[in-house]
């Protein structure tokens, strides 16, 4: 026990003499005259409630210091995933139960605590391990390592029972590899590679568009089965879209490619199977599943410009390079006179605009007002370089609604470059495919910019301002805007063509990706940039805990936390509700389990105060393909990597009892003693009020007793 003040205690003694000796001088002499007892008492009580009112300042806090002694525990886990009922020969439940009844029932090698994990962990009874079922639906081995953090627990051990495929979360060697104790795993299964056919990989395009082809390539892998004939199918919602006759070759691996053309848009489920072959020793590698993104069709754009220009050309180029989008322009060369055919509906029917050079002094207003509407009313996004072709009075029409203002016209032009911002270095539109984000943008060569001032308007974000003569100048370059539900992309300058020529010869593709980049960033509605509403993943394992995970934003892209999401998941046969819990900084978790299998949809509705922010949805399958059973081989790599990097040992079934010498050794050197420390802090604790008002009390109580003044 301790007693601590803020100022030396040689203070306080001083200050106690003080007190004392004031209050003898005013119990010096008294009417009427008292004894010495009584005024040694009075005097006493004095001092006390003076010393008790001033020690506040000193701030006093009693301390309370003791060291427990924690018992050195060895803590078993023992993998419970259905995994552990494969039969390969080695009768892996009953190796698992007869090694769990050693460890608990020797008394050498001190106490045990035993953990069940798959899809979670859980502490069992000693009395419950005959009783193991191996049900759980995935195998998570990091979690075993998460669960570490009880200070209460001296961990001297921890040992694994494990096949060591873990089919859920990270690697756990990372984990593991920070642990101050030693970590043992003893082996379940059957390391030989026995004779089986697999689809092992599948490549494909997450979005794909309606009526467009597209190529998928299983990689099927066989081990024995070399020479034998076998059928690949592709399958769209379990029916059958197209299929294949090969031969398993010799190498052990190879591609099978299909076309595969969506007739509608949505999500599709697809998955590649293969026919069943005799003496396989597992068909649940036999399918693979995946899901597809249908769009309804590809994106439309439509380029205006007021005459014909390098600027159109190389980002015309750039735009068809994309096989996803349909690229359509209007090239006005006078007055009535256009490139292409005049079809203004072309302008309506796009899903966004590139304005290269436009308005030119030739364009009609006619044209202008039909820009003009779809931009302001249709809040059609639109990208806009403001080059040497484009006309200073026409644009003004349609200043209303573009990113940036310019208050000032001058018939010049200079040469800048780009100066990007540190904080738009992430940006997705200045993303491309080498290093250096910034350094390439800022060493690309000059373009031409209108000498005017321009401005950007509120709501908007400068990516990236001019360089002059190597000065970095405040004036925006490249400015974006997303308010009230409509983007925007500009580029204050002309001859933009002058990047791509520079980086071709650098085979950087900076150019095409900035024209592609702003293309998906302008087609991205808000609604999908604020929320979000998935599962953890797309296939589970019956007995698997579902998990719902949720983002939500306001317009302004702020995180809201007092969102109501209600799921509705559906089957075939039956229906579900869950209601989502606020995680903090607009993020949202919710959980399910089901007992049935099957494909499932889902429907989240956002609400906030009663108004409804926005609906998503999404599918996901439980059951159809066991996880579990897809790797049936021991993972001896891992178990022996996760012994060998905490300083622990790997042990087969038939030498594990060689463990327990070790944990006997591991008891008996291990201790481990806890400090624990409290405070009490008297100053702020009201009973010393209470103890001043109690001494003054008495003493005033005393002095009328005796009669005194």
């Amino acid at each position: 026990i301790g007693l601590n003040f803020t100022y030396p205690s040689i203070f306080l003694i001083v200050v106690l003499l003080l007190l004392a000796a004031y209050s003898y001088y005013v119990y010096r002499f008294t009417i009427p005259i008292i004894s010495k007892p009584k005024k040694i008492l009075l005097i006493g009580l004095r001092t006390l409630a003076l010393l008790t009112i001033v020690i506040v300042f000193f701030e006093p806090v009693i301390s309370f210091t003791k060291i427990i002694t924690l018992e050195p525990v060895n803590l078993i886990f023992i993998d419970n995933s259905s995994s552990i009922n494969i039969e390969d020969g080695t009768n892996r439940p009953e190796t698992i139960k007869n090694i769990a009844a050693d460890l608990s029932s020797n008394e050498l090698i001190g106490k045990n605590e035993f953990f069940l994990f798959g899809n979670n962990v859980r502490g069992i009874s000693k009395d419950s391990l005959a009783e193991i079922n191996f049900t759980d639906g995935v195998t998570n081995i990091t979690e075993v390592f998460n669960t570490l953090d009880d200070d209460e627990t001296n961990y001297a051990s921890i040992v694994i029972i494990s096949d060591g495929v873990y089919t859920e979360g990270s690697n756990p060697t990372y984990k593991a590899a920070n642990l101050p104790v030693p970590v043992f795993t003893i082996g379940i299964g059957d390391t030989t590679r026995r004779n089986d056919v697999e689809v092992s990989k599948v490549l494909f395009n997450d979005i794909v568009y309606a009526e467009t082809p597209t190529s998928i390539i299983a990689a099927i892998q066989n081990k024995g089965f070399e020479g034998e004939t076998v059928i690949v199918s592709l399958l769209e919602n379990n029916k059958k879209i197209e299929e294949q006759t090969i031969v398993l070759s010799q190498s052990g691996i190879q591609n099978v490619s299909f076309s595969y053309t969506p007739k509608t848009s949505g999500e599709k489920k697809l998955s590649v199977s293969i026919t069943n072959l005799n003496d396989e020793f597992t068909y649940a590698n036999n399918k693979k599943i995946f899901y597809v993104n249908v769009l309804s069709n590809k994106i439309k754009v439509m380029i205006l410009t007021g005459s014909p220009s390098t600027d159109l050309s190389f980002i015309k180029n750039a735009l068809n390079s994309d096989d996803n989008l349909t690229v359509n322009s209007l090239t006005q060369i006078s007055s009535d006179k256009f490139v292409e055919d005049i079809n203004y509906s072309l302008v309506d029917s796009a899903d966004l605009l590139f304005l290269v050079g436009f308005p030119g002094q030739n364009t009609t207003d006619e044209l202008i007002n039909i820009v003009q509407k779809n931009i302001s009313d249709e809040k059609m996004p639109y990208f806009i370089s403001f080059s040497p072709q484009t006309n200073i009075q026409k644009i003004k029409q349609l200043q209303p609604e573009l990113p940036f203002s310019f208050n000032q016209q001058l018939r010049s032009y200079r040469e800048v470059q780009p100066e990007i911002l540190l904080t738009e270095k992430n940006n997705p539109l200045l993303k491309h495919d080498r290093p250096d984000l910034v350094s390439n943008w800022n060493n690309l060569p000059p373009v031409l910019q209108p000498s005017i001032n321009f401005t950007s308007k509120p709501g908007s974000k400068i990516l990236s301002t001019i360089k002059l003569n190597n000065n970095a100048i405040n004036i925006p370059l490249i400015v974006t805007r997303n308010f009230n539900g409509k983007r925007s992309v500009a580029v204050l300058a002309g001859d933009i063509w002058k990047w791509k020529l520079q980086t071709a010869r650098k085979n950087l593709n900076l150019f095409d990706s900035f024209i592609l980049n702003c293309v998906k960033w302008l087609n991205t509605t808000e609604e999908q940039d604020r929320i979000s509403v998935k599962t953890s993943k797309r296939n589970y394992s019956p007995g698997e805990k579902i998990e719902f995970l949720a983002r939500v934003s306001d317009e302004s892209l702020n995180p809201v936390d007092d969102a109501d999401i209600k799921v509705t998941i559906a089957s075939g046969q039956n229906s579900y509700e869950v209601n989502m819990l606020s995680a903090g900084k607009g993020l949202y978790e919710g959980t399910l389990l089901l007992n049935e299998t099957g494909d499932f949809v889902f429907q989240a509705e956002i609400l906030r105060d009663g108004i409804l922010l926005g609906i998503d949805k999404g599918t996901f399958n439980v059951g159809e393909i066991e996880i579990e059973f897809l790797n049936p081989v021991m993972n001896y790599g891992l178990l022996k990597l996760l012994a060998d990097e905490t300083g622990g040992n790997y042990y087969t079934p038939e030498k594990y009892e060689e463990l327990f010498n070790r944990l006997a050794e591991i008891n008996k050197t291990t201790s481990k003693e806890k400090i624990v420390t409290s405070d009490v802090t008297l100053w702020s604790d009201e009973w010393l009020l209470v103890v001043v008002i109690l001494l003054f009390s008495l003493e005033w109580f005393l002095r009328k007793r005796m009669g005194m003044l």
